[in-house]
């Protein structure tokens, strides 16, 4: 007799998802939009289905478990192929403008597939985006002249907009050797303010090393292009260190805590707003906090994924939010 083949719900994978991407049942469920109960059960309706333990929870976190890494990514390739269907169907003509700002840097090492994946499942939505300092993309935030904003801020400090992503820094330098000269560190920094310059500074003094901005430039090739002439080190993320840079990560330097980049969006954003938003939200996944180890090749833009964003806490609130570059 042939064995009975299981069809899974699209619903449970769906929240299997978003748990693992949030690294907690209490944060999937502000994404999810749902009551921590219901996605509980829907996860022991999945594991139950599929008769394997997928997550190890904890009073406060959540890992998966062997098979669940196995069940992770066949998920996330189910939910792509559903979601790319629907938004064929239901979604062939979406049209508007989105304008989204964001750091040069951030965009430039992790927006540029995310948002060719959008263009490619949206066509007919005109998408605006401007690089440039935190604080210019606040105060224009702030004057309705984006829809959506990424911002970099101190990890931990100021409560409005929705981390997205966590930065792991480091200190960086070119060729030459400024950590055995007796002088004052001589640092690459962008211009006040710039968290990487504020965490660069803090650290020193922390630790009473003698500093000086030997290069301050806005633009991140051109502060790459001054530490690798030798004029200089500076912070970037872990991420970001281009090949044949040294990286001094801790000793003889002072450990640099991590940033974080916010997502704010505006009050009654449009439709096409809304999918860039979630699909943002989903694709950075939260940075290091996630528990999954690489993003799918392909994430369109979904329905009834269960936006990461508060709507009932206003989201885009900036006040007291710490502006950094």
């Amino acid at each position: 007799m042939p064995k009975k083949l299981l069809n899974l719900d699209v619903d449970l994978l769906r929240t299997f998802v978003v748990i693992s991407q949030a690294g907690s049942f209490t944060r999937a469920a502000e994404r999810l939009l749902r009551q921590q109960s219901t996605i509980s059960l829907q996860i022991k309706r999945l594991e139950d289905t599929l008769g394997q333990r997928l997550l190890d929870r904890t009073p406060r976190s959540v890992s998966l478990t062997p098979e669940g890494e196995a069940v992770l990514s066949y998920a996330q390739k189910i939910l792509d192929l559903n979601d790319e269907v629907v938004s064929l169907i239901h979604e062939p003509q979406m049209q508007g403008t989105v304008r989204l700002g964001t750091p040069e840097d951030f965009a430039t090492h992790h927006l540029s597939a995310l948002l060719a994946r959008f263009v490619q499942a949206y066509p007919s939505v005109a998408l605006e985006v401007t690089c440039d300092l935190t604080l210019n993309l606040l105060n224009g935030f702030r004057s309705g002249d984006f829809d959506i904003v990424l911002l970099k801020r101190e990890h931990g400090v100021g409560t409005q907009g929705l981390r997205v992503w966590r930065e792991p820094l480091v200190w960086v330098s070119g060729t030459h050797d400024f950590i055995s000269e007796s002088g004052a560190l001589p640092l690459v920094v962008s211009p006040e303010p710039c968290v990487y310059r504020k965490r660069a500074i803090q650290a020193l003094k922390r630790v009473g090393k003698r500093w000086r901005i030997a290069y301050t430039c806005a633009s991140l090739a051109g502060a790459l292009a001054a530490v690798r002439a030798g004029l200089g080190i500076a912070v970037l993320p872990r991420e970001m260190v281009p090949p044949g840079f040294h990286l001094i990560d801790g000793e003889p330097l002072p450990d640099l805590p991590d940033s974080e980049i916010a997502l704010l969006a505006a009050r009654n954003i449009s439709a096409p707003a809304a999918k860039l938003r979630d699909h943002i939200i989903r694709c950075l996944g939260d940075g290091t906090e996630q528990l999954r180890t690489h993003a799918p090749e392909r994430v369109l833009a979904r329905e009834n994924t269960g936006s990461r964003k508060r709507p009932n806490k206003g989201f885009e609130d900036t006040r007291g939010h710490d502006p950094a570059q």
